[in-house]
């Protein structure tokens, strides 16, 4: 997927300026592919050379007129033949979980500040899209209580069935991500008793061959 795919599907649920455009980056596209300013604004320019994208001066009151951009015959062509590809599952890389692993070589503990971090990072995350949630299509809950439900597919026409689908996917992955640090800290406070503070350096003590590693 390019940018180029994921603005022209924004400009197609509504035209609007590279402005415009950069906002919903930061507030509902972002749920799943970001992009700076300077990207967007150079990308659309590349696309209304191409002619996937027309654009047209709109008058604005003690403002200068500005320039809102709408998708092309051409462009919603070029989106449709990209819709029929097949999309490849995207390969994890990870680095907090190879640290943990490693960790088993060092100090499991050392890692409890990062982990806790990054738990925080996911919760704030969850917590905004949880209220991007309640904004846009009621209901949702918080990152304390989320039993509270948005409103139904029912309630919806297609095209925000489908956004709502999207956000819904933000939302369980960082539930899902906040229950896995859960578990490693945990994981990480049962094993800190186990150091063994001997002539090993504070690694865990040896007491045979070691297993073979997890998959």
């Amino acid at each position: 997927m390019a940018l180029e795919h994921a603005i022209l599907v924004s400009l197609l649920e509504k035209p609007g300026s590279g402005y415009e455009l950069a906002r919903r980056f930061e507030r509902s596209i972002g749920y799943f592919w970001t992009a700076t300013h300077q990207q967007i604004y150079r990308v659309l320019k590349r696309m209304e050379a191409d002619g996937w994208i027309g654009a047209r001066d709109v008058p604005q009151r003690g403002r200068p007129d500005k320039k809102e951009y709408s998708v092309s015959a051409a462009g919603l062509s070029t989106l449709t033949g990209w819709l029929g590809e097949p999309v490849q599952p995207e390969s994890v890389r990870h680095e907090l979980a190879v640290k943990l692993r490693g960790a088993a070589f060092g100090d499991p503990a050392a890692l409890t500040g990062e982990v806790e971090r990054h738990r925080r990072m996911h919760r704030d995350r969850l917590a905004h899209y949880l209220a991007g949630q309640r904004r846009d299509f009621g209901g949702g809950g918080t990152a304390e209580d989320p039993g509270a439900e948005a409103s139904g597919p029912e309630d919806l026409d297609p095209g925000r069935e489908l956004q709502h689908a999207v956000l819904r996917g933000g939302i369980a992955y960082e539930r899902m991500m906040i229950a896995w640090l859960d578990d490693v800290l945990a994981t990480l406070h049962r094993l800190s008793p186990r150091r063994d503070p001997g002539p090993s350096g504070g690694r865990p003590a040896q007491a045979g061959p070691a297993p073979d590693p997890a998959p």
